[in-house]
């Protein structure tokens, strides 16, 4: 098989663990937070969200629940299978260098500003205006789970998101 062809045959993880995707998740997760309270999420917060949305069984789970009930039902859904709610943690460190690799490519885009001197992330540009191409079904249920996870965030104090998530930073 030819080097072209091998390069063309790319798995579902490189395809969806990659930084333009992870800007895309960070960007729609910042309009999440924003619409509760219209403040910044805090820019360690945003480490939690690839770790969600990239694991199946997890993005089901946020899908499946509603964006009122909020994170601690969420939290109790995932305790309900233990070693799913502690294997957050282990996924935060595992994509921690896409995490900020995203986001570099989010502030290079104009999709975020990143606030240095507050340590925040701010959603700068409505997708609406964007003319967003059409996205395979995976990929599309990633929005919402995105901003469903903002809002969530946004409503806790940053201590008991990870608290309630068991993740250390």
């Amino acid at each position: 098989m030819s080097e072209v062809v091998q390069s063309r045959r790319l798995s579902e993880a490189v395809l969806v663990q990659n930084e333009a995707l992870g800007a895309y998740a960070l960007w729609r997760f910042g309009l999440g937070y924003q619409d509760r309270d219209g403040h910044a999420a805090a820019l360690p917060l945003a480490f939690l969200v690839l770790p969600l949305i990239l694991h199946g069984p997890t993005l089901a789970m946020v899908l499946g629940t509603h964006k009122a009930s909020g994170l601690h039902l969420f939290a109790g859904k995932l305790g309900d299978k233990r070693e799913d709610l502690l294997a957050i943690h282990g996924r935060t460190l595992a994509l921690r260098r896409l995490t900020l690799e995203s986001l570099v490519r989010a502030e290079q885009s104009g999709l975020i500003r990143i606030e240095p001197t507050m340590a925040t992330i701010w959603s700068i540009s409505p997708y609406e205006d964007l003319g967003m191409p059409a996205l395979p079904e995976r990929i599309r249920q990633f929005g919402p789970a995105c901003e469903r996870i903002g809002y969530w965030f946004a409503g806790l104090t940053d201590q008991q998101v990870v608290h309630t998530l068991r993740v250390e930073f």
